[in-house]
């Protein structure tokens, strides 16, 4: 895993223009692109969606490898991050009006220190699967106490919270699936960035 260690909104741009220009680019043409000198990892094959964790606060990392803060962060979200790989995303690998994982692999997880609001909604602290059904104008997310699960095997069951967010299209199309914070005045905003998809959802603390 790796930590954010510079601006999330820097990041965030890093992510979304780390793909090719061009969108039909084929996976087996990204793996071309790699250095020729590059070693391959002796005891197992690299996970082609690395996990990756975001923190609130942004630079909370930075803070705490600098013995400047002692307290644990607000907020984590540990996800793994699939690339469109000349893909069509949304309607087509992810199918709308089903439930995404926000990922690859395992469910995506997110954690509160303190109580957390969203739109309106107490969350007491503790960890959570986050997952998504989205459709062509809005995204449904959801918290699931299902911890540890399969992300294709998610129990609805056991969701205990739901909410409903915009999307908005981004001239900017993000190669890699992205999940991150950012500031946004007195809370913050979970940021859900993929092809040319954005979703924000607001927490506050």
């Amino acid at each position: 895993m790796r930590f954010f260690l510079i601006p999330a909104v820097l990041i965030f741009f890093a992510a979304c223009n780390s793909g090719p220009a061009n969108n039909k680019t084929t996976v087996a043409e990204n793996k071309e692109r790699l250095p020729k000198t590059e070693i391959p990892n002796p005891f197992v094959e690299t996970d082609a969606s690395a996990m990756d964790m975001s923190y609130y606060p942004v630079d909370y990392p930075t803070l705490k490898m600098n013995h400047l803060i002692s307290t644990p962060p607000l907020a984590r979200v540990i996800y793994s991050r699939p690339h469109k790989g000349g893909r069509k995303i949304f309607g087509g690998l992810v199918p709308y009006n089903k439930q995404w994982r926000l990922g690859a692999n395992e469910a995506s997880e997110i954690e509160f220190f303190k109580p957390a609001i969203i739109q309106n909604k107490k969350i007491a602290p503790g960890r959570y699967i986050i997952y998504s059904i989205p459709q062509e104008t809005k995204w449904t997310i959801l918290l699931n106490k299902d911890i540890f699960t399969w992300g294709k095997e998610i129990d609805s069951t056991k969701d205990i919270m739901q909410f409903e967010i915009p999307v908005e299209k981004t001239s900017t199309p993000c190669e890699y699936f992205t999940m991150l914070f950012q500031d946004n005045k007195n809370q913050t905003v979970l940021l859900m960035a993929w092809d040319d998809i954005v979703a924000k959802l607001p927490i506050g603390f």
